[in-house]
């Protein structure tokens, strides 16, 4: 975006628009705490819209101060930094962050402090070749022919790649455009399709990094969960292709235990197919082990691979007893 059209308008835009667009994951030191109070707080108020206006704050603090310890330089002394435009350019390039991380499938809360509600597009893998294919072209292209340029001599008037910029972006909207539509396919397959002649109350599918038209889909009947991958070429699910079937669990007081833990509430806030499983422990001491998992982020292809998945140990009058996220354990004080 800086190159686009933005760094004509102001001195350090680029820079400070590449900061805006990277510090709303600042939420990620709430790791250091602990791992539900960091999963909790994850693309929270630095991912909202209100959120936004201090994190441009700061962004655009960050970069005065920079300005004045390098003491006021500028490329251009006719284009000097008009903070106030910058503080704009700040906030839009946050915007960006957070309609990136919409249109995978973990989601945001824009609307944080008001409302609690996750929203995700579900089009986009969290890592996708094809939209770094357009971005880094749209930087390194121009970048060699200026190279070029400085070579042979030919002075340029302003800043280079507006063109490269502006097709790259181009290009992200075309890959989200064919992902909406063949994201749209899949779930019509998905809820056309009857599961052990049961009809989906729910579907959605979720996108594979690999292949743009191969999904990830997960449906809801009244008794039960199934995964099953889908090609959104064809019209219709695969009924010999892999399915995995898992039947809702049963409430008891060890899950309903787990649920209104810390953990338990923090995660079925966000999870969109939540799934759990209960084991029971003898030793080293007797109590239960509930295990959380968003089915989502269960494929088939991955078989018992879970991820981002968690877990309540209680002990044997339902107090928790210690907090599991994927590899990080917390105990708790009794």
């Amino acid at each position: 975006m800086g190159r686009a059209g933005f760094n004509r308008t102001s001195a350090l835009a680029t820079a400070t628009m590449a900061l805006a667009a990277e510090a709303p994951d600042l939420d990620m030191l709430g790791q250091f705490k602990d791992p539900v109070f960091g999963f909790a707080h994850h693309r929270g108020f630095t991912h909202s819209f209100l959120g936004l206006f201090l994190v441009s704050g700061l962004v655009v603090g960050f970069m005065y101060l920079l300005w004045r310890l390098r003491g006021r330089p500028s490329n251009d002394p006719k284009l000097p930094p008009r903070w106030a435009r910058l503080f704009l350019y700040a906030y839009l390039a946050g915007l960006t962050h957070i309609l990136l991380d919409f249109t995978n499938n973990y989601g945001v809360r824009p609307f944080w402090p008001f409302s609690e509600k996750w929203y995700s597009w579900d089009i986009v893998f969290i890592a996708d070749p094809f939209l770094w294919l357009f971005l880094v072209a749209g930087l390194v292209v121009p970048t060699f022919f200026s190279l070029v340029d400085r070579e042979l001599g030919v002075r340029q008037k302003a800043p280079a790649g507006r063109i490269g910029a502006t097709l790259a972006l181009v290009g992200v909207l075309l890959v989200w455009g064919v992902r909406d539509y063949q994201h749209r396919r899949a779930v019509n397959a998905l809820k056309a399709y009857l599961y052990e002649k049961a009809e989906p109350i729910r579907a959605s599918a979720y996108p594979n990094w690999w292949n743009p038209f191969s999904w990830n889909g997960v449906v809801e009947t009244r008794n039960f969960y199934a995964t099953a991958s889908v090609d959104s070429l064809q019209p219709e699910v695969d009924p010999d292709g892999e399915m995995q079937v898992l039947y809702k669990p049963e409430e008891n007081a060890v899950t309903l235990a787990a649920k209104n833990s810390r953990l338990g509430r923090v995660y079925l806030d966000w999870a969109q197919y939540p799934f759990t499983e209960t084991e029971p422990i003898q030793s080293p001491r007797v109590g239960y082990l509930v295990r959380f998992m968003d089915l989502r982020y269960s494929s088939p292809q991955f078989g018992a691979r879970k991820n981002l998945s968690a877990g309540v140990e209680l002990d044997g009058n339902l107090r928790v007893v210690e907090e599991i996220f994927g590899s990080r354990r917390r105990s708790l004080p009794q």
